[in-house]
């Protein structure tokens, strides 16, 4: 990058506001942040659980009590500590407990099988882990007995609430095994957290591992830096009240709803709200229960609690924001959205390996739609990230020009865990490749078209599976929509379309076939569609272009 580059300029920064741009130097973490909440607003409610409630002052007692039985067991600082819960307070507790005993966590998707969890635990060195009792009596205790894990803390869901929701809470606690701990008891013994451990905004926080929708998940070594940098990007820029409530509707595991929820809200003073899992109904009574001001979850969630028989406006009355990240935003359902409930879903770019959110629709501003494409701008970079697109010989392209997408700035990880090739290559001199096909226009609005390993080659022409997915969403019936490349014995590859319908409603493949040749060239219209009850997805609700594109090709 050279001092000429127009990406250098920042064109995007006379649309942030003065409070957007204000410099971020972010010199501690989210346990300073608890810490200097508890002192100043002990009582506070911190999470919400259905009808259970945590202080700030609580919450920091139990997880000190973690901390301290963590290190009495022997962990180390620096060891990792895996932590496989939904939304919970135990994931919560078990999060700054580990801080505190100065681990490094280990987010681990709960629906990941023994082997994609044994993959995390042995790539990541895993001392600890803490997870539900069912998840252990049903297959962890088998896979952590085959890694480095020596301590283990189960946790039962139905703790810290009376209400048990059987929608999301149905099932029963399981008796204490005897080769684990019980999270909840071992928070509640009153241990101290141990002394001269406090880790500081360069330490690793997380080894995020990627979601595995394009191969093996690495580890992503997100740090406090990282963390707190974008925790109070958002808290500095969503323009939220003074103590802002928060519904967790992304998972926690997850690099979104770790940062953009839990940290954004710790680092605010607000009111976390916890559901277990998403389920379209129990969100919206907790809408109505809470009154949150932010959300943030994946377009498949919104598609879900927009065809929910029970949606109203009222449910979203009190949000004062809400964003979509995590998978693409079709236009046609933020315009649905808002002509039917009222809010306006503002979009967001971001990575595990930028640690959430490297670009946003800031408030106040809705996000353009490029009129050549039809695709929705993903947002404004900050103030400190510089966003470029580069050619495939790493040539900046003018404004408008398609590339790969490029990110540097202070939410960036430094690399890999224990991959020093894989972060050479993706992070040459501390630069993020994303692997993502976009543009940028002249006021700095960033569009994101594809991932560049998704492109479909049909007869020498390129066709970017999102394009065609917008078109699909414009269709009354379509609930999903997810487009792949499959092996074509003319055309080398054609377009085949997955897609799940609308409660109610009606059509089949060829008539979505033909209304897609009516809207696009000849050459990209699907030839092939397929439509399923659901699509499959990871639990960040991002639709698994792979396990579609093995499954056509297989049939």
């Amino acid at each position: 990058m050279t001092d000429a580059s127009a990406y250098a300029a920042k064109p995007w920064l006379a649309l942030l506001s003065d409070a957007q741009r204000a410099p971020i130097d972010p010199a501690d973490t989210l346990v300073h942040a608890l810490r200097r909440v508890v002192a100043e607003t002990p009582d506070r409610t911190f999470l919400a659980y259905f009808d259970g409630r945590l202080t700030y002052r609580e919450v920091d007692e139990l997880s000190d009590s973690v901390a301290g039985h963590l290190a009495a067991r022997g962990l180390e600082r620096g060891d990792r500590v895996a932590i496989l819960l939904q939304n919970s307070p135990h994931f919560v507790l078990a999060l700054l407990g580990a801080w505190k005993a100065g681990a490094i966590v280990v987010p681990v998707n709960p629906m990941y099988k023994s082997g994609e969890v044994g993959h995390v635990l042995r790539d990541g060195e895993v001392a600890a882990l803490i997870c539900s009792d069912r998840a252990w009596e049903s297959y962890l205790r088998e896979t952590a007995a085959e890694s480095p894990v020596r301590i283990a803390l189960t946790g039962c869901e139905l703790d810290f609430q009376t209400r048990n929701d059987a929608r999301v809470l149905s099932f029963e606690r399981l008796p204490q095994a005897d080769d684990a701990e019980d999270l909840a008891v071992v928070a509640r013994a009153g241990h101290k957290a141990p002394q001269g451990r406090d880790l500081g905004p360069s330490d690793i926080a997380l080894i995020s591992y990627t979601s595995g929708t394009s191969g093996t998940p690495k580890g992503a070594t997100n740090t406090h830096g990282n963390i707190m940098y974008n925790a109070e990007r958002q808290r500095t820029g969503l323009e939220l009240p003074e103590v802002p409530v928060y519904f967790a509707m992304a998972p926690l595991f997850h690099i979104t709803g770790m940062v953009c929820q839990l940290g954004a809200c710790l680092d605010s003073a607000g009111t976390l709200v916890l559901a277990y899992r998403f389920e379209a109904g129990v969100v919206l009574d907790a809408f109505a229960e809470h009154g949150p001001h932010y959300t943030v979850g994946p377009s498949t969630a919104f598609m879900a609690l927009a065809a929910h028989p029970a949606v109203t406006r009222d449910h979203f009355a009190s949000f004062r924001m809400i964003s979509s990240g995590g998978a693409p935003l079709p236009p046609a359902l933020v315009e649905k959205f808002r002509a039917g409930l009222g809010p306006y879903i503002r979009n967001g770019y971001g990575l595990t390996e930028c640690t959430a959110p490297c670009a946003s629709v800031p408030p106040g501003l809705e996000a353009p739609v490029d009129p050549v494409s039809g695709t929705l701008a993903v947002g404004l970079p900050g103030p400190e990230t510089v966003v470029r697109i580069v050619d495939d010989a790493g040539e900046e392209v003018p404004f408008g020009e398609q590339g790969e997408i490029l990110v540097r700035g202070p939410q960036v990880v430094p690399g890999y865990w224990r991959r020093p090739d894989a972060t050479a290559e993706t992070f040459p001199d501390g630069e993020l490749r994303t692997g993502d096909i976009g543009f940028m226009d002249a006021e700095g609005w960033l569009y994101v078209v594809d991932r560049k390993k998704d492109m479909i080659n049909a007869s020498g022409f390129k066709v970017w599976p999102r394009e065609v997915e917008d078109v699909l969403y414009t269709h009354p019936a379509v609930r999903e929509a997810a487009v792949v490349g499959v092996a074509d014995g003319y055309r080398g590859e054609t377009v085949k379309a997955y897609i799940s319908l609308r409660p109610g409603a009606e059509t089949d493949p060829d008539a979505l076939a033909a209304y897609c040749r009516e809207r696009l060239a000849a050459y990209k219209y699907p030839r092939q569609v397929e439509i399923l009850p659901d699509l499959p997805k990871t639990a960040s609700g991002k639709i698994l272009r792979r396990e579609l594109r093995s499954r056509a090709n297989d049939g």
